[in-house]
């Protein structure tokens, strides 16, 4: 009986092990993606885009989400099925949220399907920096205020106009400003141009200051792309 009783409390035990095993592995990370889009590039594709309820965003990049990402460019993802998005955290949040973090996904919304969304696949998987999820959205909101892309861009003579700029002009003019130097990721409008559409920058895994990426984003660009109006 005692010897059954032994066998059972060391299953039980390793089991308990192997589970935070797993959710460690599952939150460790190295670095941050900070990721900011272009709205004008999100909506001239072939799936075009919808604004949100609240209306058109303003013309200027949104967060896309800050993300938790390995050297090696693999990364966690959902790693907290127990912790899922609750908006009422962020109550205060909100209205910077819809400015600087819009949702341009269809059918349109208020945005709260696309934080969720960014939460639970990105956030979870940093909850050992992050204490609640409050947290985790206002870092993004100031990283946003600190990393003003579009007058960075716009003080380099780089502007959202329809026109074609150079993609190492485009890159330079962040790294200059940041000391940086970002990752730029590209997408194709509805003529097969290449465009503006996403920039990467690095933030080190406690979330306190701007890095050189380890490693960059896939993505082709083309020596010239546009800066599609929005």
């Amino acid at each position: 009986m005692a010897s059954n009783s032994a066998t059972s409390l060391f299953l039980i035990l390793f089991i308990i092990t192997q589970c935070l095993s797993v959710l460690n592995a599952a939150q460790d990370f190295d670095f941050f993606y900070f990721v900011q889009q272009w709205p004008g590039s999100y909506c001239d594709t072939k799936q075009s885009c919808c604004y949100p309820t609240t209306g058109k965003p303003a013309t200027d990049f949104g967060i896309h989400g800050l993300w938790p990402n390995n050297n090696d460019g693999t990364y966690p993802s959902n790693c907290d099925p127990n912790n899922p998005y609750d908006q009422s955290q962020i109550s205060d949040l909100i209205s910077r949220m819809q400015q600087n973090w819009p949702t341009l996904a269809c059918p349109s919304g208020t945005g709260s399907t696309f934080w969720s969304h960014e939460w639970e696949k990105h956030g979870t998987c940093a909850e050992s920096v992050f204490t609640n999820q409050h947290a985790y959205f206002k870092m993004a909101l100031d990283l946003k205020n600190q990393i003003d892309l579009l007058s960075i861009l716009q003080g380099a003579e780089i502007h959202p106009d329809g026109g074609s700029y150079s993609l190492d002009d485009i890159k330079n003019a962040v790294k200059s400003t940041i000391g940086y130097t970002p990752g730029i990721q590209c997408n194709v409008d509805e003529s097969g141009n290449s465009q503006l559409y996403q920039v990467y920058i690095c933030v080190n895994g406690s979330g306190s200051d701007l890095i050189e990426c380890p490693v960059y984003p896939r993505g082709k660009c083309g020596n010239s792309i546009e800066f599609p109006t929005f």
